[in-house]
C-alpha cells in the first residue's frame, strides 16, 4: 500500500469518492483487509508474516432512456490522487454498457452504522499468543512419536465500508481464521489430515488435533485394498459441509425455474416445499449464528446469476434453505425474485446443517458392523447440473470400521454423488458441530454440520492418490 493510500481513511475515501461522483447512481466500497500467518513443515516452523491492503470499489450506474446501466471498476492500493480516473473509469464503463437486465432503485433507509467513521479493525502476529506455544507443544509431541507435522495458521480480518448515493453508511468487521494440520510418518507414506475453521484461534488446540491425527496413523498401520463399489460410509462434518455449500452455491431460483438444475420441478418451476430427506435435516445461513458470525446486509462486487450489485446494502437475515428435510427456500436477487415469484433471499456467507441427533462421530463409529470412515474430500468437480451429481476424491485417509472398531486403512477412492440424493438417503445424521470445509476452504470457511451415515455411498472407481 502507498503511503499516500494509507493516510486516508476508509471511510473518508468513501465519502470523497461519492462527492466526485457524476453518475445517476454510485456504490462504493472500501475493504480494509489485514492478515497473519505461521507455516510449518518437519515440526518447525518455517515462515511466519503480515501483511495490509486495500482494495476500493466503485459502481456507477446511469439510467438510459431503455433502463440503467451499471459500471464497475476496482483497484488495489488507492490513493487519493487516483481516486478520482477511477470514480471516472466506472461512470465510463456504465456509460458503455447496455442497460443492466438486473436494474433496481439502489437500497435506502438503513440507519448508518455507528462505527462507520472507526478505524478499520487488524490483526497481527499476536492473534497467535496462545496458540504458537501450544504448537510448538504438538511438535514434541509428534516428534516423540515419529510423526512430522505440517501445515498453516491464518487469519484475516476486513473492514468493509459500503456508502451510497441513497444515503447508506454501512460496516461490517469480518474475521476468519483457518488451520490445516497433516501429520505424516517419517517415510512419508501415510497421511492424515485435521482442520479448524475460528475467528480468533482462541478456541483452537493443537495438541487435541495432534492426538487425533496420532491415532489415525495408528490406524493406518495396517492396510486393506478395497474395490470400488457402494458402500455405507461415515461423511465427517467437513465432508458433509463440502457438499452441502456446493449444493448452496447451485441453488439459484432463477436457474431452477428455468429448468436448468437439480431444483427445477419437471414441466416448470420449482421444488420448494418437496420433501428432499426423510430425516428431520434443516439446512440454514444466518449471520447472527454464534461463532459463525457474516455480514448482515449484501456486500456485491459485481453482478452474477445470484448476485446484483443494486442490492448491495440490502439486509441479510436467517434464511431456512431445507427445512425439516423439505426445499423451503432457493437464493435470489431482488430482480430474479420478481421474475420467479420465489421470496428475496440473498446466499450469505456461512451454513449450518442441524440434524437433530447427539452422537459424536466416534459413538457413530462404534454402532457400525462393516463401513468406511472418510476423513475429508477433494478436488469436487461438477459432472451434472441436472441432478447436481458431483464427482472428487478422498483425501489423506479412508478408514474400514468393522464390528464397531477401526482395523485398518483402505485406499481411496473417486467418488460419484449428489448432495441432494445423498439428503434423502442419509439414515443418520450426527451432533452437528463447527468446522473447516477442506475442498472449499479459500473461499467458504462459516460452516457447521453433522456427520452423516450413507448406507451405499458410491465410490466409482479406486484411486491412486494418498
Amino acid at each position: 500500500m502507498s503511503g499516500t493510500a494509507g493516510a486516508t481513511k476508509p471511510h473518508e475515501i468513501v465519502e470523497r469518492a461519492l462527492e466526485l461522483s457524476r453518475a445517476d447512481g454510485c456504490v462504493v466500497i472500501a475493504d480494509e483487509a489485514s492478515s497473519a500467518n505461521l507455516r510449518w513443515a518437519g515440526n518447525a516452523l518455517t515462515t511466519n508474516g503480515v501483511t495490509r491492503g486495500r482494495t476500493l470499489t466503485v459502481i456507477a450506474t446511469v439510467d438510459g432512456g431503455q433502463g440503467a446501466a451499471a459500471g464497475v471498476v476496482s483497484r488495489s492500493a488507492v490513493s487519493a490522487e487516483e481516486l478520482e480516473p477511477l470514480v471516472r473509469a466506472a461512470e465510463a464503463a456504465a456509460r458503455a454498457a447496455g442497460p443492466a437486465e438486473d436494474a433496481r432503485p439502489l437500497v435506502s433507509g438503513a440507519p448508518a452504522a455507528a462505527d462507520f467513521t472507526a478505524p478499520p479493525a487488524e490483526t497481527n502476529s499476536e492473534v497467535f499468543a496462545a496458540f504458537a506455544p501450544a504448537l510448538g507443544e504438538a511438535f514434541a509431541t509428534a516428534r516423540a512419536g515419529g510423526r512430522e507435522l505440517y501445515g498453516f495458521a491464518y487469519h484475516e480480518v476486513t473492514s468493509t465500508y459500503l456508502g451510497t448515493s441513497a444515503g447508506l453508511r454501512l460496516r461490517h468487521d469480518q474475521p476468519t481464521g483457518t488451520l490445516e494440520l497433516n501429520a505424516k510418518t517419517p517415510d512419508r507414506a501415510k497421511s492424515a489430515w485435521a482442520g479448524a475453521a475460528t475467528r480468533d484461534f482462541t478456541d483452537v488446540d493443537p495438541l487435541a488435533l495432534e492426538a487425533d491425527l496420532a491415532r489415525r496413523l495408528a490406524w493406518a498401520s495396517r492396510r486393506v485394498e478395497l474395490p470400488a463399489g457402494r458402500y455405507e460410509t461415515l461423511l465427517p462434518p467437513t465432508a458433509v459441509a463440502d457438499l452441502m455449500i456446493y449444493q448452496l452455491w447451485s441453488s439459484s431460483a432463477r436457474d431452477a425455474a428455468e429448468g436448468r438444475t437439480v431444483f427445477s420441478k419437471p414441466g416448470g418451476g420449482t421444488r420448494i416445499g418437496e420433501k428432499l430427506a426423510t430425516l428431520p435435516l434443516t439446512l440454514r445461513s444466518d449471520p447472527a449464528e454464534p461463532g459463525l458470525e457474516s455480514a448482515p446486509f449484501v456486500i456485491n462486487h459485481s453482478s452474477g446469476d445470484d448476485s446484483s450489485v443494486f442490492d448491495n446494502g440490502l439486509p441479510v437475515g436467517p434464511v431456512d434453505w431445507v427445512r425439516d428435510g423439505t426445499l423451503n427456500q432457493l437464493k435470489t436477487t431482488r430482480h430474479t425474485a420478481s421474475l420467479t415469484g420465489v421470496p428475496v433471499a440473498p446466499g450469505g456467507d456461512n451454513l449450518m446443517l442441524d440434524g437433530g441427533g447427539e452422537r459424536s462421530l466416534d459413538e457413530m463409529v462404534a454402532d457400525t458392523e462393516r463401513g468406511l470412515l472418510l476423513t475429508c474430500l477433494w478436488y469436487i468437480r461438477e459432472v451434472d447440473p441436472a441432478t447436481l451429481l458431483l464427482t472428487g476424491l478422498t483425501r489423506d485417509g479412508v478408514y474400514l470400521v468393522e464390528h464397531g472398531e477401526v482395523t485398518a486403512e483402505v485406499n481411496n477412492f473417486r467418488f460419484n454423488e449428489s448432495p441432494v440424493d445423498l439428503l434423502g438417503r442419509a439414515v443418520e445424521a450426527g451432533r452437528t458441530e463447527r468446522t473447516l470445509p477442506r475442498e472449499w476452504s479459500d473461499w467458504f470457511t462459516r460452516a457447521a454440520a453433522p456427520a452423516l451415515r450413507i448406507p451405499d455411498f458410491n465410490m466409482s472407481s479406486v484411486s491412486q492418490g494418498v
